[in-house]
C-alpha cells in the first residue's frame, strides 16, 4: 500500500525523533546502518522531508538530520503526502483512476463501496497518529521495531 520510500521515511523519522536531544543531529550513515537501509536511497528520502520542513539537514562533519517540527505535530499523513502523495486516499483499488471518476460506459469498481470505507478509516488513522506516539510505542514495546 505504501511505497518502500514512504515506509523508509516513516522509519527514519521515528528513529531520528527517538534519538533527538537538544540540537544534536543524527548522521545519515548511522541511521542507514541502524535501520539497515541503503544510504543513497535514504538520503534522497530525508532530503525530500527536509525540503518540506519536516527535518532540518546540516552538512559537514558534525552534520546530520534532526526534526524541524515538534514530533507531537507531525502525523503519518504529513509524511505520506510528502513522499507518496494523496493517491492512496483517492485512487481506485482496481482501476487506474480516482474513485470520484465514474464512467457509466466502463465497469464500475466492484469493491468501491468497501474500499472507500477502509480508505477513509486509513486517512483518519494516518491523520491522528503522530510521530511522538510512534516513538513512545517503539520505546515501550520490546517487540516493536522501527
Amino acid at each position: 500500500m505504501l511505497s518502500n520510500s514512504c515506509r523508509y521515511g516513516i522509519r527514519a523519522i521515528i528513529y531520528i525523533a527517538s534519538k533527538q536531544q537538544g540540537d544534536k543531529k543524527t548522521g545519515i550513515k548511522q541511521i542507514s546502518k541502524d535501520l539497515d537501509l541503503p544510504t543513497p536511497f535514504l538520503a534522497k528520502i530525508l532530503q525530500q522531508l527536509a525540503k518540506q520542513k519536516i527535518l532540518k539537514s546540516l552538512k559537514g562533519p558534525h552534520g546530520g538530520f534532526s526534526l524541524l517540527r515538534d514530533p507531537k505535530k507531525i502525523t503519518l499523513l504529513d509524511i505520506v503526502k510528502i513522499i507518496d502523495g494523496e493517491e492512496i486516499f483517492t485512487n481506485c483499488l482496481i482501476h487506474n483512476t480516482s474513485c470520484s471518476y465514474i464512467d457509466i460506459k466502463k465497469d464500475i469498481c466492484p469493491i468501491h463501496e468497501n474500499y472507500s470505507k477502509v480508505r477513509s478509516e486509513l486517512e483518519v488513522l494516518f491523520n491522528t497518529t503522530t510521530i511522538y506516539e510512534l516513538v513512545n510505542n517503539a520505546k515501550a514495546g520490546d517487540k516493536i521495531s522501527i
